[in-house]
């Protein structure tokens, strides 16, 4: 008995540590290799804002007077109201323009991180997902810029008068801006998400057709949050788009479906 518990070896504890499971048997990531991969990858991002953003530090007056151009004559010049206003205003300007550049690499690093969880087939739409996140960004952006923000801003400011002047400060007035460019510039990148949710089986153009009443009305609440002022004209400008593509969106998810599943 004795030489027996001698010569038992305790065994070690089995691996516990968590992994991230990859398909085709490929060898699997540790969770906390797979939070590090996302570090780097948010920082490879934040490294390209940062590079944008200075590079657009030159141009920022001029980008400023074409933010300003929606506004027109009903809003003849910018103010600011503290010494260091104007410096923060072109800061903005220029991060905003350098997030713009930024983004065919945002969608890259985006689309680096989630690709090892992807088929081999899958990983093919990588150029696509770069390509048609940008396009349709500034899609968006050029919606909300040449529609949205003159209507809008026009409403806004009709309501000035000989003894009602609007002096906007340029924080205020960027603020505003900013906000419904990158609001629309999200709101288009639809198409893409749901090609995507649709390729890792999370809906069907089943789904989608099926609970339009519900996305009917999630629409009409976003169009409402979104749209920068109270009156029907404007919300139904942001909440016609988001109908056409919710519509483009069944299609693109009918395209994405695996060819034995299609209905």
């Amino acid at each position: 008995m004795s030489n027996l518990l001698l010569n038992m070896k305790p065994q070690a504890p089995p691996e516990t540590t968590p992994v991230v499971r990859l398909p085709d048997g490929e060898r699997t990531l540790p969770v906390l290799q797979h939070l590090e991969e996302l570090r780097k990858r948010l920082w490879v991002g934040l490294g390209a804002v940062v590079l944008g953003t200075t590079a657009s530090f030159v141009w920022a007056g001029r980008i400023l007077a074409w933010l300003k151009k929606p506004a027109g004559d009903a809003l003849p010049s910018l103010a600011f109201f503290s010494p260091t206003e104007g410096v923060v205003a072109y800061l903005k300007v220029a991060f905003l323009a350098g997030f713009v550049l930024a983004m065919p690499i945002l969608l890259y690093e985006a689309w680096a991180f989630i690709r090892p969880g992807l088929s081999p087939r899958e990983r093919r739409y990588g150029i696509h997902f770069i390509g048609w996140g940008s396009l349709l960004f500034l899609a968006g952006v050029a919606f909300a810029y040449g529609v949205l923000l003159p209507t809008a801003l026009h409403f806004l400011l009709g309501f000035g008068t000989e003894s009602l002047v609007p002096v906007i400060s340029v924080s205020r007035y960027l603020g505003f801006v900013t906000t419904v460019l990158l609001a629309s510039g999200a709101v288009f990148e639809l198409p893409l998400g749901i090609f995507l949710l649709t390729r890792v089986g999370v809906i069907t153009p089943g789904m989608l057709r099926a609970r339009w009443r519900i996305a009917f009305l999630g629409m009409t609440i976003a169009a409402a949050i979104l749209t920068p002022t109270p009156d029907v004209v404007n919300m139904t400008l942001l909440w016609v788009p988001l109908l056409v593509l919710y519509g483009i969106s069944i299609g693109v998810s009918w395209l994405a479906m695996p060819r034995g599943q299609k209905l």
